[in-house]
């Protein structure tokens, strides 16, 4: 643990019930005896970049899945100061109001989450530590979408501004690593990983091995890769539901009856009610299915007209990439730019007819590229516009 990890508080009947640790405090560091952690950390340095944010929220969320409609099972963050010492961590496990998904990842069954809290009665408590503080996370647009999505779905606005990949800021560092698992940075630094895949450990490793990256960013003047948090002005996860097969009844994980189509926007989250437990939940076969590591887009049925000429009409066929945060959903977006005959790429080449961004002088690769290439850019409100007269395919393409 961190040397100023603060005692921890009582565990919770939330935390018991669901069948999780209680949250580490100094007990915990001198059970780990001596090598278990890093050296702490210098003290304040007078060099310090004066850039740099007052504080940061280090966060680890575990989910049902990575699609859309996937939801948060367990959140942790550790509230750190300017300079990366410890002033808080909060943990909690969250009901996700449906199959927990890959359990044999997260290890949180059905049972463990029933009568844990939904995200909307966890919300305030997480907002409040989150306020103000740059997020970190290990692959962080992860972490910030799943948040983001969560805080969309309770019809609130997560209070969160910037975010900060420990991913990036290793490859800004060149630390010399194997590859960038977490396990491998926290190896790196001596970080002793007791539970991977629990949001609260997984929390807790990240934050010891962000104090010695951050102090060696600040030693060296490295511009630390912050990247602009934008919250949803608008959600829907109505079209998944339908795919994934969602019905008509009561919510698996003891939530409200949800209505045969029921789902655009917050309110089809649904409200608290009665249900049948988790082993009707697991027979009903629902959601048994619905984990899944990826969805797949339909191919584009146009040619590639080429790029998009400043101040006319997108074309049907062409290449479009997308870079940063969005205030639709990202998905939500996609889809309408696959519905109007458009293609959206993964990564910007010398074929990509158009990028969209919010945040043009982004240190992305997308963005890089794009100003290489001498790609148009354009941002999501110019482009949401013009999603609304896309011209047909050129005839005869093919």
């Amino acid at each position: 643990m961190l040397e100023d990890q603060p005692e921890a508080p009582e565990e919770t009947a939330v935390s018991r019930a669901a069948g999780v640790p209680a949250q580490p405090g100094a007990a915990d560091a001198a059970a780990d005896g001596p090598g278990s952690r890093p050296a702490p950390a210098p003290g304040p340095e007078p060099g310090w970049p004066p850039n740099y944010p007052d504080g940061y929220a280090v966060v680890d969320v575990e989910t049902t899945g990575l699609a859309r409609h996937d939801r948060i099972v367990s959140a942790a963050v550790y509230v750190l100061d300017g300079r990366g010492n410890v002033e808080d961590h909060w943990y909690s496990p969250v009901n996700p109001q449906r199959d927990p998904g890959p359990t044999w990842i997260h290890g949180l069954t059905s049972e463990m989450l029933a009568d844990a809290p939904e995200f909307a009665d966890v919300a305030e408590d997480f907002a409040a530590r989150l306020e103000g503080r740059v997020l970190v996370a290990h692959n962080a647009l992860f972490d910030w979408t799943m948040i983001a999505r969560e805080y969309a779905r309770a019809e609130r606005t997560a209070p969160v501004r910037q975010r900060l990949c420990t991913i990036a800021l290793s490859k800004a560092l060149s630390l010399p690593l194997p590859n960038h698992k977490l396990e491998s940075l926290a190896a790196h630094y001596g970080v002793t990983q007791r539970r991977a895949h629990h949001a609260l450990d997984d929390a807790r490793v990240l934050a010891e091995a962000f104090r010695p990256s951050l102090h060696l960013a600040a030693g060296r003047a490295v511009q630390l890769p912050l990247l602009a948090c934008r919250p949803l002005s608008e959600w829907s996860d109505s079209a998944v539901r339908e795919r994934s097969g969602a019905r008509s009844g009561p919510s698996p994980l003891g939530g409200a009856a949800t209505p045969a189509g029921a789902g655009a926007g917050p309110a089809g989250a649904g409200a608290a009610g009665a249900g049948p437990g988790p082993s009707a939940f697991r027979n009903s076969g629902a959601y048994a299915r619905s984990w899944r590591p990826a969805r797949k887009r339909p191919a584009c049925p146009y040619p590639n007209p080429g790029r998009y000429e400043p101040g006319g009409r997108l074309v049907q066929g062409m290449r479009v990439a997308i870079s940063g945060d969005t205030s639709v959903d990202r998905e939500l977006l996609e889809d309408r730019a696959i519905e109007a005959g458009l293609h959206i790429a993964g990564s910007v080449s010398r074929l990509t007819s158009l990028l969209v961004t919010n945040d043009p002088e982004a240190a992305t690769s997308k963005v890089a590229k794009a100003r290489t290439y001498g790609t148009p850019v354009l941002d999501e409100a110019a482009f949401s516009h013009l999603l609304l007269d896309v011209a047909p395919a050129p005839a005869g393409g093919s």
